[in-house]
């Protein structure tokens, strides 16, 4: 079994990874995107395309639309194209292992980029994983909620689609830091459900919330999009949007504007680029059957208002 590790450059992964000769040859990876109209997984898509364009590498790249069938079908036609390697960002983390299969029985080398296959730790030797550890991002959002808060306050959880690991695993080590933390104690989850990940779902739960007179201190949301509808439902009936801590996850431009506006308080960078470029270095190295460990991680990290400018502009 390939062991798994961390890195804090992507560099440290394929260090000295440009376009060597063994890449001047004709190489195509075919990228099936869970879907394209979600601001974060546009910036992963164009991180591969960005990086591939640099190293001479073509690329096939598909929008799955959120629907698992098509998704099949498409790394179905990737593997009947005669593909060199495909790049997965997977709609269902529960679909991985025949998506493995498939890829395994035809020989060609799989990348899972950003959304963490169920079957991590069984991967074959010539796939592997790229994203973050999705707990990190909810262990650094709910600390800085707490610490804000000084301990105390309801908190409502906006939730992604729940069969994406990020949004199950985000949320859990909310509740985690919540009940053990000696100082949230006096932190309180009184709602939660899932936003699909869009501003609009967001926006409706939030609404909804009010409009039950649910009383809360803080919006936690798996994701920057979910973040701003919920700021969009509470200007809609006038909340002092001080008297309300709101996190996301991702540090969006969008997201980067309303925390200069003072409307979002928290959000947690996820270096889409660099996760872009690590699953075109990995899919590049699994191709000349180099020795790859089945995860890199790229690390989150944390954004406040104190320390915005740091990362205007890398989304």
């Amino acid at each position: 079994m390939k062991t798994t590790f961390k890195t804090l450059a992507m560099a440290t992964l394929m260090a000295g990874t440009t376009l060597s000769p063994a890449y001047a040859k004709e190489v195509t990876i075919g990228v099936t995107m869970s879907a394209f109209d979600d601001n974060f997984r546009t910036l992963l898509r164009r991180g591969v395309e960005r990086y591939a364009d640099d190293v001479g590498v073509k690329l096939q790249v598909e929008d799955a639309k959120n629907e698992l069938g098509l998704q099949l079908n498409q790394i179905q036609n990737f593997i009947a194209s005669g593909v060199d390697a495909i790049i997965v960002n997977a709609v269902d983390s529960n679909a991985t292992m025949g998506i493995t299969d498939e890829a395994q029985a035809a020989g060609i080398p799989l990348v899972y980029l950003n959304m963490e296959p169920i079957n991590l730790q069984l991967l074959p030797d010539n796939q592997a994983y790229v994203g973050s550890i999705e707990a990190e991002a909810g262990k650094l959002q709910a600390e800085e909620v707490c610490r804000q808060l000084n301990g105390q306050g309801n908190a409502v959880i906006i939730m992604g689609d729940l069969v994406h690991f990020a949004a199950l695993e985000r949320t859990r080590i909310v509740h985690e830091v919540f009940d053990s933390n000696p100082n949230c104690q006096g932190m309180k989850i009184v709602e939660e459900q899932s936003g699909k990940w869009m501003r609009t779902e967001a926006s409706d739960l939030v609404t909804n919330w009010i409009s039950a007179g649910i009383d809360f201190d803080a919006v936690i949301t798996n994701n920057d999009e979910m973040a701003i509808g919920a700021i969009q439902a509470m200007d809609a009936v006038g909340r002092d949007m001080k008297d309300v801590v709101v996190a996301g996850i991702d540090a969006t431009a969008d997201a980067i504007q309303a925390m200069e506006v003072g409307e979002l308080d928290v959000t947690v960078y996820q270096d889409a680029f660099s996760q872009g470029k690590g699953a075109v270095d990995t899919a590049l190295a699994l191709i000349d059957k180099k020795n790859v460990p089945n995860a890199v991680w790229v690390p989150f990290k944390l954004v406040t208002p104190q320390n915005l400018d740091e990362f205007k502009g890398k989304n």
